[in-house]
């Protein structure tokens, strides 16, 4: 969840380059801030607790300028409170090396009380520092900085991606990974390191990949690589294509508006050019998804954490709705801790925007293991879930950099849609009609979706806020396929207003949930034209009888006109409505939290990629 960032050059000043990069990955961590740079024969560092802006305050006096290597760090803290002592890079006892790290070092302690009956004392709480000093070990030893790193993780149990520079090598950077992401890019005068695309697109779209288990070496212009065994490894350069101005806020005031707002562009990116209306049925790029491997399985296993985690419910209700194929839903977090019992014609299918979620990716490689055949829906196509699958799916939403996923979710159930219509194509239990008219709902929605996203609606949405916002807390009601969008509603407005807020089936309100209605407690209510329509203007109804504050968010006129306050959204597929429900929960969390003086591009405790478990 830390940001990583490095550089070597062969002529100029790493500092800014790497205080750009830094920026570009604060979405990763934001509790603390540094950099190492080597010059004159020695290690400087500088770090500072609080966003980049205080790093860069103690900076401006140019100590730093002109050091031509340099290492950099922003934080999400795992081991010890978010303090000048324990951000990072950190050092040796000796002054040796400088060291930062992403992940975590299970046996951090066993190897911390050895050095401490050594002798060896320690300055911070993290598990970092033993890394560092284990490598200013081998290097007072004589060990070159390399051999110094590989020796010191062979030691070591846990997951982790590490950048280092030593004082006795001014011109190369040693990093390595074991679960968590690095990239390299290497150009005529430098070469760079960082654990996001993102920070490196600015030198070049080439980039190298690092794999589990991989230690590389970076000169100004050069790189090389060895594996896990110690052999020397070819890590080919790959075309990525990404846009460094995508991950600009634009005109918005915050990254999460604009995702928000980017979501009908979204869903056409994922959908349009798979969609085949003369069949009536979809076409995947991907290798994997034709229609004999589609008839291959009799069972998904969806995996995620999350918001993706909802998205994966609402898949289970397209997969069997429309391929007929049983699904279950399992957290990531939760799924390797049971006996889950899975067969070759399973499909594991994992969930992820990043795919670097840890617990994601463990979930995956075990249900591989069990006989399952391992899949992926994901928006990063060099992501160690994509590497780990038998296939994937891309969801094509672009770099999202607001920590409270928008685009993504939208992007993961268009996903799963088209997904659950190629199944049921390939299976039968779709005709060719019913597939072109699930499509062509499908291409209605956009215009839809950017009906829903206006400035009315959002001036609305603001208004409501502006009404509940000091509110006691939140209660979220769906039934059906919209109970996932019930859940997401409730876990957006945690994230970012840090109010209290839950979701649930409406059909067990009466069952528990009802207890905590009263004035001041406002209920959010989805409610859609159909078969449950009538059910849920009930639970809505039985709100509003004990003094309950209601708002509601459908397409059901009844239910609308009984609220409290309405939002109302577009009629569209059942399969899709989801998608529509849920932008104005999102407003309405933004929008809540920004008249609660929220940060709410970085909310507190959170990072974008839970890269540890």
């Amino acid at each position: 969840m830390c940001g990583i960032v490095g550089a070597v050059l062969r002529e100029g000043s790493v500092l800014e380059g790497l205080l750009e990069g830094l920026r570009a990955l604060e979405y990763r961590g934001y509790d603390s801030a540094g950099v190492a740079v080597g010059a004159d024969g020695g290690v400087s560092i500088r770090r500072q607790a609080g966003r980049l802006e205080a790093l860069e305050s103690v900076l401006a006096d140019g100590a730093l300028e002109g050091a031509r290597i340099g290492i950099g760090h922003t934080r999400w803290a795992t081991h010890g409170p978010p303090t000048e002592i324990n951000a990072h890079p950190h050092t040796d006892g000796g002054g040796r090396v400088a060291l930062v790290h992403n992940g975590i070092i299970e046996n951090y302690l066993e190897l911390r009380e050895e050095l401490c009956g050594q002798g060896v004392e320690f300055l911070s709480a993290t598990d970092t520092e033993v890394l560092a000093q284990l490598v200013g070990r081998e290097l007072a030893a004589g060990a070159a900085l390399v051999d110094a790193v590989r020796s010191t993780l062979a030691r070591v149990r846990g997951y982790y991606a590490i950048a280092a520079l030593a004082i006795d090598d001014d011109r190369a950077l040693v990093c390595a990974r074991q679960g968590p992401p690095l990239c390299l890019a290497v150009v005529a005068g430098g070469a760079f390191l960082a654990s996001d695309p993102l920070a490196l697109v600015r030198h070049t779209h080439e980039l190298v990949f690092l794999e589990d288990g991989d230690v590389a070496t970076l000169s100004p212009g050069s790189y090389a690589v060895v594996d896990a065994a110690g052999e020397k490894a070819e890590r080919p350069a790959v075309e990525v294509e990404l846009d460094e101005e995508q991950a600009g806020r634009g005109a918005f005031a915050h990254f999460m508006l604009k995702e928000i707002h980017e979501q009908p562009d979204v869903l056409a990116r994922t959908a349009f050019d798979r969609i085949d209306e003369v069949e009536g049925d979809v076409r995947f790029t991907e290798e994997g998804w034709d229609a004999e491997c589609l008839r291959s399985f009799d069972r998904v296993q969806l995996l995620a954490c999350g918001t993706a985690r909802y998205a994966c419910q609402v898949a289970a209700f397209q997969l069997e709705g429309l391929a007929g194929i049983p699904a279950d839903v399992d957290y990531a977090s939760e799924f390797r801790y049971r006996s889950p019992r899975l067969s070759e014609r399973t499909l594991a299918l994992a969930i992820s925007q990043s795919g670097e979620t840890a617990d994601t990716l463990a979930a995956l490689r075990l249900a591989r293991e069990l006989g399952a055949r391992a899949g992926a829906i994901c928006n990063v196509p060099e992501s160690s879930l994509v590497r780990a699958a038998d296939c994937f799916l891309m969801t094509r939403a672009g770099p999202e950099i607001g920590v409270a996923s928008t685009k993504a979710f939208v992007s993961q159930i268009v996903t799963s849609y088209l997904l659950s219509v190629a199944a049921g194509r390939a299976r039968g239990n779709l005709d060719a009609g019913e597939g072109r008219a699930l499509l062509e709902e499908l291409r209605l929605l956009r215009p839809r979706l950017a009906q829903l996203l206006s400035r009315e609606t959002h001036a609305r949405i603001a208004e409501i806020a502006e009404r509940h916002h000091e509110v006691k807390g939140f209660m979220f009601l769906g039934r059906g396929i919209h109970y996932p969008v019930a859940l997401e509603g409730a876990l957006k407005l945690k994230e970012i207003s840090y109010m209290h807020a839950e979701g649930y089936p409406a059909g067990e309100m009466k069952h528990g949930p009802i207890a905590l209605v009263e004035p001041g407690m406002t209920t959010v209510v989805i409610a859609n034209k159909g078969p449950l329509a009538e059910k849920v203007r009930s639970n809505l109804e039985q709100v509003r009888a004990r003094g309950g504050q209601v708002i509601c968010v459908g397409s059901d006129a009844p239910s609308l006109a009984l609220a409290d306050e309405a939002v109302e959204i577009p009629e569209t597929s059942p399969w899709l409505a989801p998608i529509l429900s849920v932008a104005p929960l999102q407003l309405l969390a933004y929008e809540i939290a920004l008249r609660r003086g929220c940060d709410i591009d970085k909310p507190r405790n959170l990072a974008k990629s839970v890269t540890v478990e």
